[in-house]
């Protein structure tokens, strides 16, 4: 938990952050725009999204410095229900995953993230840099009437020159000063630049014109009853999981970068509650965004005042300062995406990947490409199932008992390791009742009873020997062992 005034979380650093939330605005803006076109929104959607959201989070959430909004991952679910149901069924599915973010966080469950394994960490992280990158390549694409085509001559070495000239920015100029977050001074540089030369390179504008007012405060027009639950709540639990998980791996992220713990429920709970906001404002469900927060973190912004900025500002885009804004090259925030990527992804896993366990260089590979070729939550899933596949192999092999004979017409074994589902079948084949003298005493002080297979094991074991005609003992029960068989109603005072 972090623990510091108001005055930490708000003002350690009021230009630097405020520098950085206008920096990160720059890079939502295009963003959540791409990400309302992908879900055949009106762009507004997502900007109205990405202000409320940002906003929200970074006043009421539990980790200063993180940037939320309009998320592509998120968008991506709900193309089908924008399809096939409209724009009102939408929002009421984005009220409904905020609510369910909501329950998440006030039921305290944000502590389940801990059982993310390191490994899917670094594959969620290496996944998403490529995905930041490969987005960035749409927009190396234009319009024509059979189609869209890949740029050439001109247009294509001016966006590259403009490209290369941003990323050499961000690159060098923090080497020379570090007064003002070199992403801001890359983007309006090369923005005045091609103004100034009168460039032909597309702009923010040839995405979309941006312009529009407050967002309106309406409850979303469809009928409030089971039918439209049925229709939206699978939708909704999507959004929610997904806003979840890529929020809170973020978050993990964010402490590692600042060497400082948020509160991840408090997160869940702000998150939620901005979604639930937003789709009552006519926006876009979202969550924390990488790429965003990297720019953020990489600028300077750390306390809560740079994401509020960041969020302002997007509503000031949008209400007054639109024809600025949709001058701003697209070339400048490719650039800047690109870095973003190249920071992002985690190289130094690359050289472990022949270090590390063969199972743990498995889980960072498999994640990384499900993240690429399907999504993030799927990616993280059969991340977490493959860990924890070789989590109980590796456990079930650990099995063993020792056998001690010293005592004559009677055996005592002394198991180590853990009882559990994986392991049961190799703890049975430890005993030979047939073989054994007629007393047996199992010593449980170095075995750990995990699960209900752990109590089958033991009361199989007791039906093998009472089938043998033998008397079984079981001695040195832990609290929790015993506990755990009584409940069971496994009695194992007598054999």
């Amino acid at each position: 938990m972090i623990n510091t005034t108001f005055r930490d979380e708000w003002f350690p650093n009021v230009q630097k952050n405020v520098l950085a939330g206008l920096t990160t605005s720059f890079a939502l803006v295009p963003e959540c725009i791409a990400f309302a076109l992908v879900a055949q929104l009106n762009p507004l959607m997502g900007l109205y999204g990405a202000f409320i959201i940002c906003a929200l989070t970074a006043i009421f959430g539990g980790r200063p410095g993180m940037i939320s909004g309009a998320a592509g991952s998120m968008a991506v679910v709900i193309v089908a229900l924008v399809a096939q149901h409209g724009v009102q069924y939408l929002l009421a599915t984005v009220v409904l995953s905020g609510i369910l973010m909501a329950l998440f966080g006030i039921l305290r469950l944000g502590k389940l993230i801990r059982m993310v394994p390191y490994p899917v960490m670094l594959g969620f992280v290496n996944g998403l840099a490529i995905v930041i990158a490969m987005a960035q390549l749409e927009h190396f694409r234009q319009a024509t009437p059979h189609g869209e085509t890949w740029l050439q001559g001109t247009p294509l070495l001016v966006m590259g020159a403009l490209v290369a000239l941003t990323m050499a920015i961000v690159y060098v100029l923090p080497r020379v000063t570090k007064a003002v977050p070199p992403a801001l001074v890359a983007i309006l540089g090369v923005g005045v630049l091609s103004h100034v030369l009168h460039l032909p390179t597309r702009t923010l504008g040839d995405l979309a014109h941006i312009a529009g007012g407050l967002p309106a405060l309406h409850w979303p027009a469809v009928p409030l009853d089971m039918a439209t639950l049925h229709i939206i709540f699978p939708y909704a639990a999507l959004m929610a999981m997904v806003g979840l998980l890529e929020t809170l791996l973020t978050f993990n992220l964010t402490d590692e970068m600042t060497e400082t713990r948020g509160q991840p429920n408090r997160e869940c709970i702000a998150l939620g509650a901005s979604n639930v906001v937003s789709g009552l404002f006519g926006g876009m469900g979202g969550c924390a965004m990488i790429g965003q927060t990297m720019i953020n973190l990489s600028s300077g912004g750390r306390s809560r005042l740079s994401g509020v900025t960041a969020g302002v500002m997007i509503l000031l885009f949008i209400l007054f300062l639109s024809p600025l804004i949709e001058r701003i090259p697209l070339a400048a925030l490719v650039g800047v995406m690109f870095v973003v990527a190249q920071q992002t992804f985690a190289w130094g896993s690359l050289r472990v990947l022949g270090k590390v366990p063969l199972q743990d260089a498995l889980v960072i590979v498999a994640v990384t490409v499900i993240t690429v070729f399907t999504d993030l939550a799927t990616a993280v899933l059969c991340g977490i199932v493959i860990a924890a596949l070789n989590f109980s192999w590796q456990h079930a092999r650990d099995m063993r008992a020792d056998i001690d004979d010293s005592c004559p017409g009677m055996r005592v074994y002394l198991p180590h390791g853990t009882l559990f589902f994986a392991s049961a079948t190799h703890f049975q084949e430890l005993f030979q009742p047939a073989a054994d003298p007629a007393r047996v005493t199992l010593d449980c002080r170095h075995l750990h009873m995990a699960d209900h297979s752990a109590i089958a094991a033991i009361e199989a074991l007791y039906e093998r020997y009472e089938k043998a005609g033998k008397h079984l003992q079981v001695t040195q029960l832990s609290a929790r062992n015993e506990a755990l068989l009584q409940r069971a109603g496994v009695d194992v005072s007598v054999a």
